[in-house]
């Protein structure tokens, strides 16, 4: 197999890391990939595109099973799709007829395919929703608002194992739990299983610094290991029962711990019998307590979509151990012209690409590969699983709950993007701008006296903050003089816009007309920006239309001076905020280029909404600015030190006690530190003695 042609840029996901095996992927490494040799042939389908581009690979291919990419002449990644047989599949986009206006727009921009074969069309399926999360093809169905779910862990790494709240990479040893659709899902179900199960929730640190028993021992929440309130072995039993609770043999842990308290109350041990009954009690908690439940599913996650006025919703519920764990509701980005089913397989494969997958998913509407997609997430996950529509019975009862949820979800949805559109053409029309905004950066900067200085960027557009497009800016110019905000707020922008300028120049926007004054924006009907400038199909834009200041005169200054030396002045519009007379919210002047200095009515709906813009702009620079002076608080004299590791760090430390202990040993006292050599145990003593 050919690896990729020359000339052809890097696979920008990062998808290409490690390795591949002759381009046959194995289902082991299927969900994990970074690395994938694609098979093209260099020179091929040089200087064609469409139809004709695709024609050119067709005769190269073989009839085995297979994912395949199509690009435009740019390098974009179009769409990823799996075959059965990739030369079947491309023949099929060779004809150029018979597709719906979503392919033959895919078909006219591709100017050229990669492939890579597989074993067998399962191992394809999951390659294929491992590259669509990781590439996000603008013709895919892109599964958005992917955030981690929380799990319950109990921890396995402990003579005395705890109960926690995780969320993230389970790098700890352990048992997990879940997913549960919130933290507080967790953080409710954690209380119950304290009275139920007694185990502990403090960290290992507090655990062997206790002497005597924790406040939740006294009300009944922790067994008390710490202290030796418990043995050992019986500590070993409570978990073993937490653990089966949660893995979904509630049922018998339940008449387990009646039959104790029956035998307990049989020998008159009534407070025994006492504390079996609370123990009861508290689970019956956590399954009345999770809203729905039902008899028939022990392990399922449900699925249902609805789909109306070019948006669709998919809504997931979780049971485990007989109980429901909590809901979310998800947007995916698709075609219009795509059937609900078509949406929800797509979707389903690239939501389990990194979560555990349940015994049974239940879903409201069918889709072409459904046993396919079963046997694929099965292979992954190492147990067998189903997916079914259901037709009858309590299961087809949950399934249209679920329905009438997502139905729910939609309409809420729409509600707001049409609030939001509202309020959007409202700033256009207020501040004369030729477009409504699709997006909008707002900066501010966040210290105190010019040390652990951060600069803050939100983003908004059509549907709210984009928090995934967040980021912050540690200022680093030692030249700015402390406490300077404009010299702070010309870093940022210099650093945002050059870096846009690097990445991004292909889209860069056109120049902004001048600004409208306020009657001729009002004759004049405002259109949303086209979806072509942001690169297609919806795509969110890497450019702002709109950047908002907080600050008066000075920065905007700042502002448009770098703008100007980075040449894109009249490209962005630019727009500050000052706080009003006694700093007093809703007196706010507004600055922008062409126009005097200007205030906007009391009650002005724009004003409130570039208020809670501003206000998130605030409140995101701030606790970038904590926390990097938390950091700093507990930043450890020994960091600064080239070729210090965390190893070494933490053998000085184990042999000195203290940071300052190391400052003051002598060379042949560091040499005797394990893993530090005489030319380390010099670089040591001469960074602290450098003065002498």
């Amino acid at each position: 197999m050919s690896s990729r042609p020359p000339g052809d840029r890097p696979d920008p996901s990062g998808a290409e890391e490690a390795v591949a095996t002759g381009g046959e992927i194995t289902p082991t490494v299927a969900s994990d990939l970074r690395d994938i040799e694609w098979n093209e042939s260099p020179g091929m389908a040089q200087n064609l595109t469409g139809a004709a581009a695709i024609q050119a690979f067709v005769k190269h291919l073989p009839n085995q099973p297979g994912v395949y990419r199509m690009m435009n002449a740019a390098g974009d990644v179009l769409y990823v799709g799996k075959a059965r047989s990739l030369k079947k599949r491309v023949t099929n986009y060779a004809q150029g007829r018979g597709h719906s206006n979503r392919i033959t727009r895919m078909i006219r921009e591709t100017a050229n395919m990669e492939f890579v074969t597989t074993r067998t069309e399962t191992e394809a399926l999951l390659l294929e929703a491992n590259l669509i999360k990781r590439l996000k093809p603008r013709f895919n169905v892109l599964m958005r608002d992917d955030k981690s779910f929380p799990y319950i862990l109990v921890t396995g790494d402990h003579e005395a194992p705890a109960i926690f709240k995780h969320r993230g990479a389970r790098s700890r040893k352990g048992d997990y739990f879940g997913p549960f659709a919130s933290a507080g899902a967790v953080g409710r179900t954690i209380n119950a299983l304290q009275r139920a199960f007694l185990l502990r929730t403090c960290t290992d640190s507090v655990y062997e610094s206790r002497t005597r028993p924790c406040l939740l021992y006294q009300i009944k929440r922790c067994s008390g290991p710490c202290t030796g309130e418990i043995s050992s072995t019986d500590y070993a039993t409570l978990v073993d029962e937490a653990k089966a609770f949660l893995s979904g043999r509630s049922q018998a842990v339940k008449s387990h711990l009646a039959e104790a308290m029956q035998t307990a109350s049989g020998d008159l041990d009534f407070e025994r019998a006492a504390i079996y009954r609370d123990r009861l009690s508290a689970l019956s908690h956590v399954q009345s307590h999770q809203g729905i439940n039902v008899q028939s599913v022990e392990e399922a996650d449900i699925f249902a979509i609805h789909a109306d006025g070019g948006l669709a919703c998919i809504q997931v519920f979780f049971f485990r151990t007989g109980q429901n764990w909590g809901n979310r509701a998800y947007f995916p980005r698709a075609d219009t012209a795509l059937e609900p089913g078509e949406i929800l397989g797509a979707f389903i494969g690239q939501f389990y690409d990194d979560k555990p997958t349940p015994k049974q998913i239940l879903i409201s509407d069918d889709f072409e590969d459904r046993a396919l997609m079963a046997e694929a997430l099965a292979t992954r996950a190492g147990h067998k699983v189903t997916i079914a529509q259901p037709q009858r019975g309590e299961k087809r009862e949950l399934v249209d709950h679920v329905r009438s949820n997502a139905r729910e979800a939609h309409g809420r949805h729409l509600a707001e993007t049409a609030s939001q559109a509202r309020l959007l053409k409202g700033l256009a029309e207020t501040f004369g701008l030729s477009t409504v905004p699709r997006r909008i950066e707002v900066y501010d900067n966040s210290h105190i006296m010019g040390t652990n200085a951060v600069g803050g960027m939100i983003v908004a557009g059509p549907e709210g903050f984009v928090k995934n497009q967040y980021r912050k800016f540690n200022i680093r110019s030692t030249d700015i003089t402390p406490g300077d905000d404009f010299g702070m707020m010309r870093e940022v922008m210099q650093r945002r816009f050059a870096r846009l300028l690097k990445e991004h120049s292909d889209t860069m926007p056109a120049p902004v007309a001048a600004a409208r004054n306020e009657a001729d924006a009002a004759e004049q009907a405002l259109e949303p920006a086209p979806e072509d400038d942001a690169g297609g199909d919806g795509a969110f834009p890497a450019w702002p239309d709109l950047i908002l200041i907080d600050g008066g005169q000075g920065q905007m200054s700042a502002v448009r001076g770098m703008l100007e030396e980075l040449g894109i002045r009249d490209r962005v519009t630019a727009i500050g905020v000052a706080k009003g007379t006694d700093r007093e919210a809703g007196r706010e002047r507004f600055f922008m280029e062409g126009r005097p200095a200007f205030t906007l009515p009391p009650r002005d709906p724009v004003l409130y909404f570039i208020q809670r813009l501003r206000d998130e702009a605030h409140r995101f620079a701030i606790g970038g600015h904590r926390a990097r002076r938390k950091k700093d608080l507990v930043k450890n004299p020994l960091d600064e030190i080239g070729g210090i590791g965390p190893s070494r760090k933490r053998a000085l430390l184990m042999h000195f006690g203290t940071a300052k202990a190391v400052s003051r040993a002598g060379i042949e006292d560091l040499r005797a530190v394990e893993g530090i050599s005489e030319a380390m145990a010099e670089l040591i003593y001469n960074h602290f003695h450098e003065a002498s």
